[in-house]
């Protein structure tokens, strides 16, 4: 082992640890490496040019259906995150208390052994289940197939319940199939697309984007609901700023209106829905009169977009959204417009969703895995019964309730639980229950200054991961290969697997010598050697969707889109949609909104040189007539502060008309604290520290984040 070093120290030791650590050997001419993006979870198709030994340049592979031959801001970026001197590059083994960020180098073998003698004596001592992941990003299928030989249930991603998992279990209530990821939209093709807070352009989504373009280009209508006059909200035609919180009822009014006027897709709802007649008695006093009092919208607009959907129906296309964890009731949220949807015909219509398709390839012949009897601390099939993947958060409440039973070591892998979950003053309460914590990272974000071992990951462009099996409008199967050898003395995440699985007696489940063995392996069974796959990158399987024929048989427990879900009702809730009021800021607040930037993923990319150049902290909105209320100019420094009491700023006021009065709104993911990430260090504000309260979904756990208020100070 070597002295003592800071993060501080060690990001500033990035010119010697290169000159000696980073392994790369000097090539000469130019090579073009296929493999797929990581900069978002999107995972374009990508084109590496290597030019003696280093990669110079980055495009979209047009084979790929994801990229189509482009690629978006945070995908340049890509090289960047390569040569960020903030990179971690070797292993850490935690010296101070937690949190001082004082750290001792090691070599892998004793960071490896250190971390598996404290799992062994958690397992020893508490059972496996003891040890919990959270985890996310391609090196969550490594870390999970660890956990999961280990023996414990307690595996979470935070996309699930964070983000994206209300509108899946929403849809599958009703469609018997999720939105999937990338979403199964035909956007291309729609005629009228309807955005209910989602921030297409800006919560940028290749793919999504293009399709975007395509229709705008098509003479497509585009109805956009929002508190915020976003990106997409400039190319609309109807825009309804909406009071938060009352999208529910704006939907159960254009579902009204779709009944009342006959403006449905009888043809379609006949054939394929059940309970019709129980949703009709449900929405029959949701006007659109009491709809436009309750969301702050005009009763014209209301009727006039439902009228335009009516009429471009089927190809009408109510988008499901993105992260969908806004204030408890999402779920159902999710299934009324999966439901209006139902009405306008468009699932399995093109314009609107296609069933997506996927090739099949053979998973890697492994010995069976025995099951932990005990149930997972997060609630998941228990409290949680239509939650189809684990509870991040709920991760984090079992490890501080000790409930059912105590959760005493993390993994985490390529996520940063201090910012991607609430209430960090509870994050850090579970943290002090733990007696291990694990990081496995390519950055010293927040939760490596509390961990016990910080092991280094190589970027994407630097290792192999498993293959994409993508099931989407058209099937595909792509390889993400190394495009030069790990920098520094960081590992991938496979190999940080394998070794830390070899030391926990678990080599019956890593029997691979390197990872292209396992890949091979897996793609001899799809008819293709791995040579020919590193040649092309990505492979066309599967076929293309389709329009679902008329004998199509749903998913659900009938066969059919239900409208009602016996499912909801057997279970205590509502089998149908309704609205129920939410809290409104008081006065002198503002409730807090936030989304994303098309040059950030999450709070993994301000750190990157070359996207943080061109934004390095985020602003917050506040509408002009509210600012000139404070005395807030534009460009003035703000502090915002929350109903607990809970500060984050200053940060950049951006004053102006395009928000309504009573809301903020800011970009999620800045004002990092960690002192190994000097380009984002103190860069913004936090939205992260403002969202002390969450609310959750009692169907299947979501985290409603929506539900805090702020009040504004001038600095």
């Amino acid at each position: 082992m070597m002295y003592r070093r800071t993060f501080l120290e060690i990001g500033g030791a990035a010119a010697a640890a290169a000159a000696v650590g980073c392994g790369r050997k000097p090539s000469t001419g130019t090579r073009t490496v296929k493999t797929y993006c990581e900069m978002c979870f999107w995972k374009c198709g990508v084109l590496a040019t290597v030019r003696d030994g280093d990669v110079v340049g980055l495009a979209g592979n047009p084979d790929h259906p994801l990229s189509r031959g482009r690629l978006c801001a945070r995908g340049f970026g890509g090289i960047a995150a390569l040569h960020d001197p903030d990179r971690l590059k070797t292993p850490l083994i935690r010296q101070g208390a937690r949190g001082e960020e004082r750290f001792q180098t090691a070599s892998w073998s004793a960071a490896l052994d250190h971390s598996a003698e404290a799992l062994d004596r958690v397992r020893r001592e508490r059972g496996p289940e003891a040890v919990a992941g959270i985890i996310h990003g391609q090196t969550a299928p490594h870390l999970h197939h660890l956990l999961h030989a280990f023996g414990t249930p307690n595996i979470a991603e935070p996309a699930y319940a964070e983000c994206r998992g209300p509108r899946d279990a929403g849809f599958q209530l009703t469609f018997g199939i999720p939105v999937g990821s990338p979403e199964c939209t035909d956007i291309a093709n729609a005629r009228v697309l309807v955005l209910l807070g989602y921030h297409l352009g800006e919560n940028m989504h290749n793919t999504q984007a293009q399709d975007f373009a395509a229709a705008l280009s098509k003479g497509a209508k585009v109805i956009v609901v929002d508190p915020r006059f976003s990106t997409a909200a400039s190319k609309s035609d109807w825009y309804l700023p909406i009071r938060p919180g009352t999208d529910i009822a704006l939907l159960l009014a254009w579902i009204h209106i779709l009944l009342a006027e006959n403006l449905y897709d009888r043809e379609y709802v006949d054939r394929y829905a059940i309970g019709l007649k129980e949703l009709r008695e449900s929405v029959a006093e949701a006007t659109p009169q009491w709809a436009a009092g309750v969301a702050d919208v005009f009763e014209d607009d209301i009727i006039s977009s439902a009228h335009a959907m009516a009429a471009a129906k089927p190809a009408a296309l109510v988008h499901p959204g993105r992260h969908a964890g806004w204030y408890g009731d999402d779920v159902q949220r999710s299934r009324a417009i999966a439901i209006l949807n139902a009405l306008l015909g468009s699932w399995g219509r093109n314009g609107g969703f296609l069933p997506p398709v996927s090739p099949t390839v053979p998973k890697y012949p492994l010995p069976p895995i025995r099951e932990s009897s005990k149930p997972s601390v997060d609630g998941t099939g228990t409290t949680y019964r239509f939650a189809t993947m684990k509870r991040a958060t709920g991760m984090v409440e079992g490890t501080e309730s000790a409930k059912p039973y105590p959760v005493k070591a993390w993994i985490v892998g390529g996520s940063n639980p201090l910012q991607s979950i609430p209430n960090t003053a509870q994050t850090h309460r579970a943290i002090n229950r733990l007696d291990f914590l694990m990081v496995v990272d390519i950055l010293p974000a927040e939760i490596a200054s509390y961990a016990d071992v910080v092991l280094p990951e190589c970027t994407y462009l630097e290792r192999y991961d498993d293959l994409h099996v993508g099931a989407f409008r058209e099937g595909f199967v792509a390889l993400r290969q190394p495009a030069i050898e790990p920098m520094y003395d960081s590992k991938p995440g496979w190999w940080i697997a394998r070794e830390l699985g070899r030391r926990l007696g678990l080599s019956a489940w890593f029997p691979w010598a390197n990872y292209e063995d396992y890949l091979g392996k897996r793609l001899e069974g799809f008819g293709v050697t791995i040579d020919e796959m590193k040649q092309r990158g990505v492979i066309l399987a599967g076929g293309k969707s389709a329009e679902i024929p008329l004998d199509y048989n749903f998913e659900t427990p009938s066969g059919k889109i239900e409208l009602y879900s016996k499912q909801l009702a057997d279970a205590g809730f509502d089998p149908i949609p309704r609205y129920t009021a939410h809290p409104q800021p008081g006065p002198g607040q503002f409730r807090l909104v936030f989304g994303r930037s098309p040059l950030h993923t999450f709070g993994r990319t301000q750190n990157n040189p070359a996207l943080a150049g061109i934004q390095p902290e985020n602003e917050v909105w506040i509408n002009s007539r509210a600012a000139a209320e404070r005395g807030i100019e534009p460009g003035s420094r703000v502090l915002l502060v929350n109903q607990d009491g809970a500060s984050a700023g200053p940060a950049r006021a951006r004053v102006t008309e395009r928000i309504r009065p009573d809301c903020v709104y800011m970009v999620h993911g800045f004002g990092h604290s960690a002192r190994g990430m000097r380009f984002a260090r103190g860069k913004g504000a936090s939205d992260s520290d403002l969202v002390t309260r969450y609310a959750v979904d009692p169907i299947m756990g979501g985290t409603g984040k929506f539900v805090n208020f702020v009040r504004v100070e001038k600095v």
